[in-house]
């Protein structure tokens, strides 16, 4: 870790603090061992942030390849003759593949060189990505496929990469490079819809969009190779990293047990449902009410005009940017006199994006322009949340477990999420136009009437993050004790600490 993370603890090194005084007892030495003395273990604080540096580029290009379909979505249908419903299960199938693949990762990253899965997961998507290029539209399947595989690249690195961070930095610092970190997935979101829609304008061919990334990643791949160090597990904590005392399902169970984890995988699920769903239709949505103003000839043919991926491409680059850096700052400040400032700041702004994105998708046929407002508030208070679910997830979580617990929450997330959404909203559009006369009018009530359960999604997320603010304390206070091995978690379990209850235990 770099030099703020070697600063003195509150806590004397004797072992004096609240977090160790459950040692001091007869009782308690006698059930379980003293905390292992940390390891020294530290990097140049140049070191640091370059290896910070390179993971948020890897992270552009991670979001980048989540969206750049999107940005070509119409073109993408008239290719292969798809409907709505196939086009949604495109992004199901990507986002499936990751959520099955994530545990298999954090496993991985709990366990061995997270350098090495991370570099296998660039490898497997940049082929995948590269490949898919190529596939001639009798073989629509064969797309959909390769979509899969480059989802499991991308659940190796969504997986990880907060791992490193999280055992680089600590306190404040972390959550500002958390900040930095996840300001790429607006912007990599936002640049993958202008990369697919340029590479279209400049070709004439969708497809090329697909074969500039691969030399990216080539970049990234050496970058993470050569400048990347892989710290030890809870070195930011001052926590040695112990050997596995505790197998899959027991990280599992004490997850399951941690309510503000429980919580807030359960408002991130939310998050995730809104915005896949938004980030995949809104540029055919947007065309769409531009037909229907007469504002735009219909597209029967490729290439469509990418005017709205281009807008929204650089609306939710500059809405996660602002978005992501005033979530981090609130934060900071509001933590000084509520120490559960975090969560409740993620919820206020979900409850808050709801109705703006009620009125966005409303308000598209009577003014464009009314719609684009909304839009881009209701994405400014969405992108307020992203650091900050990260920055709880590894203060509530035990270091060792960290790998696993990004996994569970990205497979629950995904899995009710932005895998389903995208999919669901696309089947109920399908559904409602088999019933309507087949006329664009049609088609945009369609799709307007079936993505208005975004805005009602988001509210129960905003409950959840008021959950979470709940047990936030208590278990941030578990997570910071010393040792990092799952059955030492238990142990402090079993025992009251200072103040506490014996029903707490």
């Amino acid at each position: 870790m770099i030099e703020e993370g070697r600063e003195p603890e509150p806590e004397g090194p004797q072992g004096s603090s609240p977090g160790s005084g459950w040692h001091s007892g007869a009782p308690a030495s006698d059930q379980c061992p003293p905390p292992p003395t940390p390891a020294p273990w530290s990097l140049p604080r140049w070191r640091a942030y370059v290896a910070a540096a390179v993971l948020c580029y890897i992270n552009l290009l991670n979001y980048m390849n989540w969206f750049i379909i999107a940005g070509v979505l119409l073109d993408v249908q008239k290719f292969f003759q798809i409907g709505d419903s196939s086009a949604g299960l495109l992004q199901t199938v990507f986002t499936s593949c990751l959520l099955m693949s994530a545990p298999v990762f954090g496993y991985l990253g709990d366990r061995h060189s997270r350098k090495a899965t991370l570099s296998f997961g660039i490898l497997l998507w940049s082929g995948a990505g590269l490949s898919s290029s190529f596939i001639s539209p009798r073989y629509s399947w064969l797309f959909f496929l390769s979509r899969g595989v480059v989802g499991i690249g991308t659940a190796s690195y969504s997986t990880i990469a907060p791992t490193i961070l999280g055992d680089l930095f600590v306190r404040d610092l972390r959550t500002r490079v958390l900040a930095i970190f996840y300001i790429f997935i607006p912007v990599g979101s936002g640049l993958g819809y202008m990369l697919g829609s340029a590479a279209k304008a400049l070709t004439g061919n969708w497809r090329w969009a697909l074969r500039v990334m691969p030399c990216l990643e080539a970049v990234a791949l050496i970058l993470l190779v050569t400048l990347v160090p892989d710290p030890p597990r809870g070195a930011a904590e001052k926590q040695r990293e112990v050997a596995m005392v505790a197998s899959w399902c027991e990280d599992v169970r004490y997850l399951g047990r941690n309510w503000s984890f429980v919580w807030l995988t359960l408002g991130v699920t939310a998050m995730g449902f809104v915005t896949g769903a938004v980030g995949f239709w809104t540029p055919k949505f947007l065309f769409e009410a531009r037909v229907v103003r007469g504002l735009q000839p219909p597209c029967f043919q490729q290439p469509c005009d990418s005017q709205d991926s281009l807008i929204f491409g650089a609306l939710t680059i500059a809405t996660g940017i602002i978005g992501v850096v005033l979530g981090a700052e609130a934060s900071r400040r509001y933590k000084k006199v509520n120490p559960r400032a975090e969560p409740l700041i993620c919820a206020s702004s979900l409850l808050a994006s709801a109705p703006c994105i009620y009125l966005a998708l409303i308000l598209a046929p009577i003014s464009l322009l009314a719609s684009y407002v909304f839009l881009t508030l209701g994405e400014l208070l969405l992108s307020c949340n992203w650091a900050l679910v990260a920055d709880i997830l590894l203060s509530v979580v035990l270091p060792r477990c960290r790998g696993t617990a990004e996994a569970l929450q990205i497979t629950v997330c995904h899995a009710l999420g932005d895998a389903s959404s995208p999919y669901l909203i696309g089947l109920i559009s399908s559904a409602l136009r088999a019933r309507r006369p087949d006329s664009y009018l049609q088609r945009f009530l369609s799709l307007q009437q079936s993505s208005l359960c975004c805005a009602f999604v988001i509210v129960l997320g905003g409950g959840c993050f008021l959950l979470a603010a709940l047990h936030l304390e208590r278990d941030q206070a578990q997570a910071q004790q010393p040792g990092t091995g799952t059955l030492d978690m238990e142990c402090q379990l079993l025992l009251p600490g200072p103040g506490a209850s014996t029903e707490d235990s």
